[in-house]
């Protein structure tokens, strides 16, 4: 079991799963953070429409999925960052 890079306490992999089911292809071993410290915000990202994931402290919400962003990665060898300007139509 792998302690939480925030607080430091043993990340609860059945609650994170649970807490993670919106956010598209990823499970628990994507995460150094538990449950606790993650907010979780359905239907906020730009490309698929899926859930992102917001660490306890940030106060912006991602444009970006995790899976989305490293899609668009992948195809455009360039890094969108979690957040952009303006969704293009």
């Amino acid at each position: 079991m792998k302690p939480c890079h925030s607080c430091q306490a043993v990340i609860d992999e059945y609650i994170l799963d649970k807490k993670l089911e919106v956010l598209r292809d990823l499970t628990v071993d994507d995460f150094n953070l538990c449950a606790d410290c993650t907010t979780v915000v359905a239907d906020a990202c730009v490309e698929c429409g899926g859930g992102v994931y917001v660490p306890r402290g940030e106060t912006t919400v991602p444009d970006y999925c995790p899976a989305c962003r490293a899609d668009l990665i992948r195809r455009t060898g360039t890094d969108p960052g979690w957040t952009c300007d303006a969704v293009s139509t």
